[in-house]
């Protein structure tokens, strides 16, 4: 059976799996040391205090896992997220990193978040197309930023208009406020 759910911190190993190939084997992923379980427990409920935290289970299996970090620090920027998915080896092509960013995108539309932002260190022709068929489009290069397996590699920045930009908007609704029902409809779509 496969379902879409709120990670935990009980996840944390699960999602370190699918993760650690990432920062060992590519750039895909600018961290160069692996974190500790613990870690990643801290991460997830961290992170989870402002924006989702979403994993894919195939028969009790994580298959996969989508969430949003805070763009910037400063107020300002409040309205905006990062966007990140990772889907195991074992899964991928299975349409599980679509399933949790259309979860993920209809939680944080529904929170007020105006602008999702991806970055994507290049080349990676499948993650720009995947990200392109959800309505991103590019907007800059950072040229040579990251130093990374004895390489300087660029990446691409993509963005996402959720929500109309208007005047005086209300500040985005935190995660833990988000209506449980609404939450549940959404999961159970995917």
């Amino acid at each position: 059976m496969t379902s879409i759910r709120l990670a935990t911190s009980k996840d944390a190993a699960s999602i370190l799996d699918i993760y650690a190939p990432f920062i060992l084997n590519t750039a895909v992923t600018f961290e160069t040391v692996l974190p500790t379980v613990e870690n990643f427990e801290h991460r997830i409920i961290s992170y989870q205090q402002d924006w989702p935290w979403l994993v894919c289970e195939i028969d009790e299996d994580i298959a996969g896992y989508a969430y949003a970090t805070k763009h910037r620090e400063r107020a300002a920027y409040q309205w905006c997220a990062e966007s990140s998915v990772y889907v195991h080896e074992s899964f991928q092509q299975k349409g599980i990193a679509k399933a949790l960013y259309n979860a993920l995108f209809s939680i944080l539309k529904y929170q007020g978040c105006r602008n999702v932002y991806a970055g994507i260190t290049l080349p990676n022709a499948k993650s720009i197309s995947f990200h392109e068929k959800f309505g991103f489009t590019k907007i800059a290069d950072y040229k040579n930023i990251g130093y990374k397996s004895g390489a300087w590699h660029t990446v691409g920045w993509w963005e996402l208009h959720l929500n109309l930009h208007s005047d005086s908007p209300s500040p985005p609704i935190k995660f833990p406020e988000v209506d449980t029902t609404f939450l549940k409809t959404i999961l159970q779509q995917y």
